[in-house]
């Protein structure tokens, strides 16, 4: 479920942490590394868990309306439409996310005032009103309003996110991500789901283990630890104009990061693995770093394919499409 990107910025944060904070345990670090990631998905699980209770509060809330003394025709009859919603239908029938929602003894029992000032903004909101009003009724009708409601509420959850700030300092961190894989995994859902087909787990695995996304993230940092004292050297003599102890750490793990994936992944191609770096260095690290880190790739590249140290699979993939400074 996670782009390789997200993996990428994983590994990033996790090396800048091992080498500024003077760490010297690489198995540690690994497991501190891999447990942030799980915790990731748990949020995720929290999140998906949290809008179902949005929906089950609606739900209550409906059928008390119902048993006033003297309930108005509008609470008489109802509008289903979000009670009925699909995507929730799906949830609240999926085997695999009972068994997720039991795992991590997610409860919202005591957190039903942050529960019902949600459902309240939601239901004054304008993309609430649209949704509701709308005869038209279609998964991607139901999907579209779920997309609205993360992007445009979820998201911005103040109140939320303080409860999950006092879980875990993961879920702090992560939430923002969270939400992004939320609505790609909104979009993602169809018809042919049911009550037993898997959620998605937090990594892509393919057929072959050189794409296991996982390894992928356990090889970027080992190997930058590992060889990290080798790649100093090939950089040294690919950087003589500057100082090389003056050159930032940021920019000196992406380099190395970069030159992981160029030798030792056989099934990333060479342009994808030159222009992440680039937009990592642009995100990451300072104003000129994009140009550095360009510079440097560029001949690390010709001096690689030179040597015979790229070995990829699959036509296309030596090509390296360098981006223009």
């Amino acid at each position: 479920m996670l782009y390789r990107r997200h993996l990428r910025i994983k590994a990033l944060q996790a090396l800048y942490s091992y080498y500024s904070g003077g760490a010297e345990d690489l198995v540690k670090g690994e497991k501190e590394l891999l447990n942030s990631i799980n915790k990731i998905y748990e949020l995720f699980i929290w999140q998906l868990s949290f809008m179902v209770e949005v929906n089950r509060f609606a739900t209550v809330r409906m059928e008390e309306n119902k048993k006033k003394f003297y309930p108005t025709e509008e609470e008489l009859n109802p509008n289903l439409k979000f009670v009925n919603n699909r995507f929730f239908k799906y949830l609240e029938e999926n085997r695999d996310f009972q068994r997720k929602e039991n795992l991590f003894k997610i409860n919202w029992k005591d957190q039903q005032d942050i529960v019902l000032s949600f459902y309240k903004k939601m239901r004054e909101s304008e993309y609430f009103k649209r949704y509701m009003a709308n005869e038209k009724s279609s998964l991607e009708d139901d999907k579209l309003f779920l997309i609205k409601l993360i992007d445009l509420q979820l998201s911005k959850n103040d109140l939320l996110k303080s409860v999950y700030e006092e879980k875990s300092v993961y879920f702090s961190d992560g939430y923002d991500l969270v939400n992004i894989l939320l609505i790609k995994f909104v979009d993602t859902l169809s018809a042919k789901h049911n009550e037993l087909s898997p959620l998605p787990g937090i990594y892509k695995t393919e057929t072959s283990q050189t794409n296991d996304d996982k390894e992928f993230l356990r090889k970027l940092y080992r190997k930058v630890i590992i060889e990290s004292e080798v790649f100093d050297e090939i950089l040294k003599e690919r950087t003589k104009n500057w100082d090389y102890d003056r050159i930032p750490l940021m920019d000196l793990l992406l380099l190395k990061m970069a030159m992981v994936e160029l030798t030792e992944m056989p099934t990333v191609p060479v342009k994808v693995t030159l222009n992440e770096y680039i937009e990592l260095a642009k995100y990451f690290s300072t104003a000129k770093s994009k140009t550095f880190v360009n510079g440097v790739l560029d001949k690390l590249i010709k001096d690689f394919k030179a040597e015979g140290k790229i070995k990829k699979l699959g036509r296309g993939l030596v090509e390296s499409g360098l981006k223009k400074k």
